[in-house]
């Protein structure tokens, strides 16, 4: 059975790829009742971590919300500690606990059938968060089908409800992803079934947590309480309050009451959206190159402008935007849930939509370095060579091993992001493991798998070779030329 996951920094949502519908799985909470999302949480249970529900109902001062936005850090591994009140763990453990807890509800709709998934990333994720996002869910018994960008999903379920936007004058649309921790936007062009990306954008460390703590500071201020000490579980119920309240904020409200201990607090709305528009601001400025110097929709052809994602609830987004681009801009009816359909529509076989880039596909390997505490990008065949070639490909890399076990994730990949080292959407490939120390090479897969990566001082030399043929099937071959050990992989390239 196949599902669409948005794993967002405040929840996750899923949608079922269902005959045709892709309607948000229901999932159950630890009192039993039904709920349309996973908070996206972790927490000790003595030593035990769990995650979502479950850690929402342990609760105390090892709950730690917000942890994905531990993925934008440039120097972010596995190993990256997570702090769980006093105490710490790796981020690849917390990752892949919290993928057990979404694997499990889904076995309860899937049954015994093969759980297949495509996985929502922030358009400007770097190599290690997608890394680390693909193996924690693949760990956790997921088969990862494809990796897509966010706002490109939610492209999707704009064309299901606002195809009448859409003429052959105006067939471009900007989807505008304010989520819990990150911002993207994308303009695509839409050509029929078609989805092409033509530019994504985004702000690595910007959503609704940020709105958040404006309010908290905001409420803090207006009751003389701005140089208050909070302990990390006192600022936490705070913010908690300020997330709650900001949720509950309706276009004719005028004022907000937070709880601050024992008393109320009286926010007046129109001094919280001063406070906060310095952030819409910062999203509209990240916006302005996909429209143009003259800042204006009029003589584009863009027909709309799309909101998605928890934080452009607030109604101050959808007001700025409008003031700004009139009648185009458009907000989800499930702004939560609307990429979460789309990457079911992207997870379905049989569906009419199909999401490609300007460009054409190109073969990259995500490799381990410095003993496994961080990962590189190698773009080994790139969309335009892909794209040209009539003939055989064959990229060669010839290096010394510096490890005792190699593991390599080949991936098919949209173009690189300006930075040149990102990858865009992705499809997992192959998984390959090599044992480069001769010690290891009787082992079971499983048993290979498990062996801890180490640094080595003097590895055999390694010869690495993909190949991809005419009709785009790419042969991996990992040779040892001084004892002829080799590993090899052979996949299909959709181009």
């Amino acid at each position: 059975m196949r599902f669409g996951i948005d794993f967002g920094t405040t929840r996750t949502v899923i949608a079922a790829v269902d005959r045709g519908n892709y309607p948000v799985v229901n999932v159950t909470d630890t009192d039993g009742d039904s709920r349309e999302y996973i908070p996206s949480v972790v927490a000790l249970d003595g030593e035990r971590l769990v995650g979502g529900w479950e850690a929402l109902a342990v609760g105390g001062p090892t709950l730690t919300r917000s942890f994905k936005r531990l993925l934008t850090s440039r120097t972010v591994t596995a190993e990256t500690p997570v702090r769980l009140g006093k105490e710490e763990r790796p981020l690849g453990d917390v990752l892949t606990t919290f993928a057990d807890g979404v694997m499990r509800q889904l076995r309860e709709h899937a049954g015994d059938e093969d759980i297949e998934i495509v996985l929502g990333v922030p358009a400007n994720a770097r190599s290690a968060q997608r890394l680390l996002t693909l193996d924690a869910f693949t760990r956790a018994g997921a088969t990862v089908i494809g990796m897509v960008h966010e706002p490109s999903a939610a492209a999707f379920e704009y064309t299901h409800r606002h195809a009448r936007t859409l003429t052959a004058r105006r067939s471009s649309i900007i989807v505008y992803d304010l989520g819990g921790g990150t911002f993207d936007v994308t303009l695509m062009r839409l050509d029929g079934p078609e989805h092409i990306v033509e530019t994504s954008l985004g702000i690595s460390r910007l959503g609704g947590d940020d709105f958040d703590e404006a309010l908290a500071d905001l409420a803090l201020a207006t009751a003389g309480r701005a140089d208050d000490v909070f302990g990390r579980r006192a600022r936490q119920t705070l913010l908690d309050e300020a997330r709650t309240a900001k949720e509950q904020l309706k276009p004719q409200s005028r004022r907000i009451v937070m709880e601050l201990g024992d008393e109320d607090v009286i926010v007046p709305v129109s001094e919280y959206y001063e406070a906060v528009t310095p952030l819409v601001d910062q999203t509209l400025d990240a916006m302005q190159p996909l429209i143009g110097v003259e800042d204006s929709l009029a003589d584009t052809d863009i027909a709309g402008v799309y909101l998605v994602g928890g934080a452009s609830a607030l109604p101050l987004v959808p007001r700025m935007l409008r003031e700004r681009f009139g009648r185009r801009v458009h907000r989800s009816p499930l702004p939560t849930a609307s990429t979460a359909v789309g990457l079911a529509i992207a997870a379905d076989p049989d569906s009419l939509y199909h999401l490609s880039d300007r460009l054409s596909r190109g073969i990259g390997v995500f490799r381990e370095r410095d003993a496994g505490a961080a990962v590189s990008f190698d773009a080994l065949v790139g969309p335009e060579a892909q794209a040209e070639a009539d003939d055989t490909i064959t990229v060669t890399r010839r290096y010394r091993a510096a490890h005792n076990v190699g593991w390599f994730r080949y991936v098919e990949y949209s173009a690189l992001e300006s930075d040149a080292e990102q990858p865009g959407d992705l499809t997992l490939l192959a998984e390959v493991i090599v044992p480069f120390d001769p010690a290891l090479r009787d082992l079971s897969e499983a048993e290979l798998a498990a062996v801890p990566v180490e640094r080595c001082e003097d590895g055999p030399e390694i010869i690495e070779t993909v190949t991809i043929d005419p009709n785009g099937i790419a042969s991996i071959c990992i040779h040892c030329p001084d004892d002829g050990f080799e590993v090899t992989a052979t996949v299909s390239v959709a181009g």
